[in-house]
């Protein structure tokens, strides 16, 4: 089996059955805020697409899915390997670039093609990618692979019924906005930023560590920031404040977490040949000199990039709507959101305030607990944001129903809030679609079972993360502050109070076992 990295989460992969190309994306993507890291345009895009047998699309995010690219270099009668996601906005998606060879992947089953076996295993938490993330396994019977990406499983005895892969690629990096738009001072976001490239680390090892693959490589991220506004949040950031760690920089920390791992660069051209465990690596893009420079000499490099590739950004700009006017644009919110807005009880009730928009000369509220979108009138609000008008036009112009995957990750706006991250809030603004909201609240409908308790540490707790269901007797972990963690998304509890120190609600049931015990000898249990 042979692997050839194609940047961010892309790969070739040879097999005895056939070849898939993964994830291929140059972009710029996020209304021309990211760029894969390094450089991914020297590759033979047109060899590439005329030699894959298999499409393979992990998510909608524009990180993993490039229309363009798509269309200019994969040919339309390509199989399409597709998640079995419970919305079908990624496959309207696809058939709406003309691609109609495809092959739905039901969930944890193996699809087989001669000696080649794949399978696909999706995730659909609201939480999860645009209601949808997906990880790929592979193995032709001369190696096995899992292809992770950004997907963070819960259910790892599923994922890992498809066999011990010999070489895993998954995200180390980090793909959110927090905290570099947030109005904070700047020692907070320092802080914010350490706290959260530790909490990305910790995420990726614990997957390492399950996996439990002799190969392991860092992918999905991070990305280049090349607009002048942005460019300082590359990386760690300029003053320290960002969240992008490189895939040397994880790398370095495996070295010293997890030595028995073997981890390895992946970057654009890099060629991985397997024979079970049994591996070479090929540097086929950049020389040893070039991939020096890139990771040691990273803000000279991204210099560069940056004055090359202005021209890009210019033409994803003037590929924007023009900016509706701030009457007709309040009227359009209004009539697409208090739709949704009055099925979203669960939502509405999570979010529980009033949520300000200062688009260009419109200044709106979102009042959640009334379902009404209107003119702001100084009401107090537990979030404010301020976005430019030309981003909400052409969200409005393409009905663009996930504005948190879209502009937010685009990082071209400013936010600011009163309490504690809200997700009821993210989740509304990337379920803006009746499908999608409906979906959502039979999810959080059907979560409501918490029930059954285990032991963790000296502690009784409900099995089940409040957050996102995890088993917790797995992803869990007591401090000796009786602070429990989720090693998924880092969320925290106050054991002893039951308080969820991450974010507002999802409160947590605990007991010490030494009161158990006190309950029980007082029952003459």
């Amino acid at each position: 089996m042979r692997i050839t990295g194609l940047g961010h989460a892309g790969m070739f992969i040879e097999t005895v059955g056939g070849n898939i190309i993964c994830d291929p994306v140059m972009g710029p993507s996020f209304y021309g805020s990211w760029f894969p890291f390094p450089d991914n345009r020297g590759l033979d895009w047109e060899k590439l697409g005329r030699e894959a047998d298999f499409l393979y699309i992990s998510h909608r995010h524009r990180d993993h899915f490039d229309p363009a690219l798509l269309q200019r270099y994969i040919r339309k009668d390509i199989e399409v390997l597709l998640p079995d996601y419970p919305i079908d906005d990624l496959e309207k998606d696809i058939r709406a670039l003309g691609y109609d060879n495809i092959t739905y992947a039901p969930a944890g089953e193996v699809i087989e093609r001669g000696e080649l076996k794949i399978m696909i295993t999706p995730l659909r938490a609201p939480s999860d990618g645009p209601i949808g993330d997906s990880s790929l396994s592979v193995d032709d019977g001369t190696a096995s692979v899992l292809n992770q990406n950004d997907s963070h499983p819960l259910d790892l005895e599923k994922l890992l019924s498809f066999g011990k892969p010999d070489a895993y690629f998954t995200q180390t990096s980090g793909a959110i906005w927090w905290p570099m738009v947030y109005d904070l001072p700047q020692d907070a976001k320092q802080n914010f930023a350490r706290l959260k490239r530790d909490a990305q680390n910790k995420r990726a090892m614990f997957y390492i560590e399950k996996v439990d693959a002799p190969h392991v490589f860092p992918m999905a991220g991070p990305p280049m920031f090349l607009r002048d506004e942005l460019f300082r949040y590359n990386g760690f950031g300029l003053d320290d404040d960002s969240i992008f760690t490189d895939q040397k920089q994880f790398l370095a920390h495996l070295e010293e977490k997890a030595p028995q791992y073997d981890g390895q660069l992946f970057v654009p051209g890099t060629v991985v040949e397997l024979d079970h465990a049994d591996m070479t690596i090929t540097q086929t893009l950049y020389t040893d000199a070039e991939i020096a420079h890139i990771f040691d000499e990273k803000w000279e490099y991204l210099e560069e990039q940056r004055a090359s590739r202005q021209q890009e950004i210019r033409d994803e700009e003037a590929s924007r709507a023009a900016i509706i006017a701030p009457d007709e644009m309040l009227a359009t919110l209004k009539a697409w959101w208090e739709p949704l807005l009055k099925k979203s009880r669960t939502i509405r009730l999570g979010v529980g305030g009033c949520v300000r928009f200062r688009i260009g000369d419109l200044d709106m509220v979102v009042d959640f607990p009334r379902a009404k979108v209107r003119e702001y009138a100084g009401e107090e609000c537990i979030y404010w944001y301020t976005i430019p008008a030309d981003l909400v036009s052409t969200n409005i112009r393409d009905h663009e129903i996930d504005w948190s995957n879209s502009i937010f990750l685009s990082m071209q706006f400013h936010v600011g809030r009163s309490g504690k991250f809200n997700e009821f809030l993210t989740t509304f603004l990337k379920c803006l679609s009746v499908d999608r909201i409906e979906y959502v609240e039979n999810w959080y409908s059907e979560q409501t079972d918490q029930t059954e308790d285990a032991e963790i540490g000296d502690w009784v707790v409900q099995r089940r993360c409040p957050h996102l269901r995890a088993d917790l007797t797995k992803t869990g972990k007591v401090d000796e502050d009786g602070v429990l963690t989720c090693s998924m998304h880092d969320w925290k509890w106050d054991l002893k109070t039951g308080r969820c120190l991450t974010t507002t609600g999802h409160p947590i049931r605990a007991t010490s076992i030494d009161e158990v015990t006190d309950d029980a000898l007082r029952l003459g249990v």
